[in-house]
């Protein structure tokens, strides 16, 4: 369909969108300076990089597309936009750019679009092209897990109200989930409406007990906030459970079929848990949904990513409230916020003297395009641009969103979006050159 070739070039930098149905005539391909680049905190750490032996570039090409929030056709837009793939008579395949690349998937693959389901077809579409495809978790991924494994596994003090703390915005997945998955004889098989109820809430009696039970693994202050946060959503929760139209039996039923769906050997999305990963790194870049703590940021060092990553996997497993807010889980949640996982002067002197100089994330999303700043003095992109439609509605955003980053062997990094007029254009060394 297209010739092979070289993208590593400067004067090639944007590859042609092989687009049938021409939804992606909105894209901007005309390219700006990034402004963000002269800030001069950023431009700070181009100087620091510099101090600390340069950057070495991906080997290939990195196509970043995060949140994609349950919006398939907006992640699939991002895809043909970057020029990895094309759509012809709904098949998807892998452009000659596409067989280059290495595509990201920031995290947050979960919640708030049109359709979980659809979303995760259209990766498993993608996958099956041949694409080198990584994925990593999110925020709402993880909350995505917490909520089945609080049901599906023991119940304790501490965990029987982490469906209630984190399901709520899972339930339209769980509509989805009951509608194709849930067959008659799953649900005669459950319990009584009471009984299903008693089992996904928390107990009358939950703050104290919990209170008591908590002060081995949490602060003070964390426990307090967990117990204010789960009085609000517990407050919510009935109302969002009756407008999506759900009983507690229907929402018992769904949850016990994630599990079988998503985590059990043969699943039929088993794959999307299994490939999940906290962090990737490429060179002096790392890959992750939110940000790094100094904890982190040693483990990296010392460790590396595939110890991370194994680390985080086997405590997702099994995820306790510990996890939840320790530093591995501070990977997919942080804003660095006073009440998250520090990360310092010695924890950014640890990733530069390693030769890792920026952090692509998403998590923060933004209405004009990817955004370059300074985080406790380390470089940041931060790459949500707003995707999903339910987010972009309630935004003041226009139509189906697109958009995503390119890191080329080069040096170039280009931040596409829909909603910034030219694409944004980043070379750091000849930044820091000037």
């Amino acid at each position: 369909m297209d010739d092979f070739r070289d993208y590593s070039a400067t004067d090639t930098l944007l590859p042609p969108i092989l687009d049938a149905d021409a939804c992606m005539a909105d894209l901007p391909r005309i390219m700006e300076p990034w402004e963000d680049a002269a800030a001069f905190p950023v431009m700070d750490c181009l100087s620091r990089v510099r101090s600390r032996g340069g950057w070495q570039w991906p080997e290939r090409p990195v196509i970043f597309v995060s949140d994609a929030h349950a919006d398939a056709e907006g992640f699939l837009r991002s895809l043909i936009a970057a020029g990895v793939i094309y759509r012809s008579s709904g098949r998807i395949g892998l452009t000659a750019f596409g067989r280059t690349a290495h595509i990201v998937l920031g995290g947050d693959t979960m919640d708030k679009g049109p359709s979980n389901l659809a979303l995760l077809d259209a990766i498993g579409d993608v996958l099956n092209t041949g694409a080198e495809f990584t994925i990593l978790a999110g925020n709402h991924d993880l909350r995505m897990r917490l909520a089945i494994g609080s049901v599906r596994g023991e119940r304790t003090v501490l965990t029987e109200h982490l469906f209630v703390r984190m399901g709520r915005k899972i339930l339209p997945a769980l509509r989805e989930v009951l509608a194709r998955f849930v067959t008659p004889e799953d649900m005669a098989a459950l319990p009584s409406e009471a009984a299903s109820k008693a089992r996904l809430m928390p107990g009358p009696d939950w703050a104290e007990r919990f209170a008591k039970a908590a002060q081995k693994e949490l602060r003070p202050k964390v426990i307090a906030k967990e117990i204010r946060k789960l009085e609000e959503k517990r407050a919510k929760f009935d109302t969002d459970r009756v407008r999506i139209g759900m009983t507690h039996r229907e929402l018992l039923a769904a949850l016990l079929k994630c599990h079988e769906i998503f985590l059990e050997p043969g699943g039929h999305y088993t794959w999307f848990f299994d490939r999940m990963q906290a962090v990737a790194r490429s060179r002096s870049l790392l890959f992750v949904h939110a940000g790094l703590c100094d904890d982190m940021a040693r483990a990296l060092v010392r460790d590396g990513v595939e110890a991370v990553n194994a680390a985080y996997a086997r405590a997702a497993e099994g995820a306790t409230l510990e996890f939840y807010f320790g530093p591995l889980a501070n990977l997919v949640r942080t804003k660095y916020r006073a009440s998250d996982r520090a990360l310092t002067e010695a924890g950014v002197e640890t990733l530069n003297r390693a030769g890792l100089h920026m952090v692509v994330q998403g998590h923060v999303n933004n209405h004009a395009g990817q955004r370059l700043l300074a985080k406790q003095g380390l470089l940041h992109l931060e790459a949500d641009i707003t995707l999903d439609r339910t987010s972009r509605a309630l935004e003041g955003l226009d139509g189906i969103g697109a958009g995503a980053t390119l890191i080329f062997p080069s040096g170039d990094v280009i931040g596409l979006s829909r909603d910034h007029p030219r694409a944004k254009h980043f070379a750091p060394e000849r930044v820091a050159a000037h």
